[in-house]
């Protein structure tokens, strides 16, 4: 095989995502089952290089779910200013527009981020052989709720 050939090696990491709200949208995914592994404050040139901005100041928290596959950086940017996002950009903009997750029950789940300003977008629906519902939380942020049936 010639290594041109050769499949990259390729996981999932993590998906980032930007806040207003540090502490409620962290309070959100750890209702919804995620776990604290780590929060602090970036700063410094080589930040600003990787994120193509000049003078950043962020504070970020890290979750993980309990099995450890991936994970969810928050991030709030203190400079440069933040612009205003569209927090009821319906599913079908453009754009990253949700993150799912599998649960062993939606509706408890959907209760619990309920606590923590989590409302549902749509319905709770059976397709597939799986129970979904998209919730709506903090910053706009969709989570796509995924129970097998």
């Amino acid at each position: 095989m010639d290594i041109g050939d050769a499949q990259p090696t390729v996981a999932m990491d993590h998906v980032g995502i930007v806040v207003d709200d540090l502490a409620a949208a962290a309070a959100f995914f750890i209702a919804l089952g995620l776990e604290r592994e780590g929060d602090g404050s970036v700063t410094g040139p080589e930040v600003d290089r990787i994120v193509g901005l000049d003078g950043v100041q962020a504070d970020i928290v890290f979750l993980r779910p309990p099995n450890g596959h991936g994970g969810v950086e928050l991030v709030r940017f203190r400079t440069p200013e933040q612009p205003a996002g569209d927090a009821a950009a319906p599913a079908h903009v453009p754009g990253l527009r949700h993150v799912a997750f599998r649960v062993d029950d939606a509706d408890a789940a959907l209760e619990r981020l309920r606590g923590h300003a989590g409302e549902p977008v749509g319905a709770v629906e059976e397709v597939g052989g799986h129970r979904l519902v998209y919730v709506r939380g903090p910053a706009g942020i969709i989570v796509e709720l995924a129970q097998r049936l």
